[in-house]
């Protein structure tokens, strides 16, 4: 007892150090743990921003090929407009009808030749379709090399 009495100040001495020593350790582990939320927070927040890049990337791809096709379009139905009206001619499948059923047969019997209603109409919707599947292909294949190639 007498030791104990006499180094009372030593004790108080070591357990203040232990205790510092478990501070330091606490401390120490607390800011381990900050580290790597922080990390993981940037990390997170480059990937945010990666994606919010990406998505405009694709936004602008898709209004660009999107108004490709739409100026398309319009030119078709332009030319669809010209041909109705017969400002333009198409000459593809054409067939020559007589004007009469009598009289000699000849040239001069037969009117213009032109488009059949049905061959005029398919002619317009297999452009139609050919401009859009060629959109859409090239729309793509951009998307692959400009977002899945990265």
């Amino acid at each position: 007892m007498i030791w104990l009495a006499n180094n009372w100040r030593s004790l108080v001495a070591i357990l203040l150090s232990l205790c510092l020593c478990l501070f330091a350790l606490l401390a120490d582990s607390y800011r381990d743990k900050y580290q790597a939320a922080k990390s993981l927070a940037e990390t997170q927040q480059e990937t945010i921003n990666d994606m919010q890049r990406r998505q405009q990337s694709v936004a602008a791809l898709d209004a660009k090929y999107t108004k490709e096709l739409a100026d398309a379009q319009a030119t078709i139905d332009q030319l669809h407009d010209d041909v109705a009206s017969g400002k333009r001619r198409l000459q593809l499948n054409a067939t020559c009808t007589k004007q009469s059923a009598s009289g000699a047969a000849g040239v001069d019997d037969a009117t213009s030749p032109g488009l059949t209603d049905s061959a005029e109409r398919d002619y317009f919707t297999l452009r139609s379709r050919i401009e859009l599947a060629g959109k859409q292909i090239a729309g793509l294949q951009q998307y692959i090399n400009e977002q899945c190639l990265k």
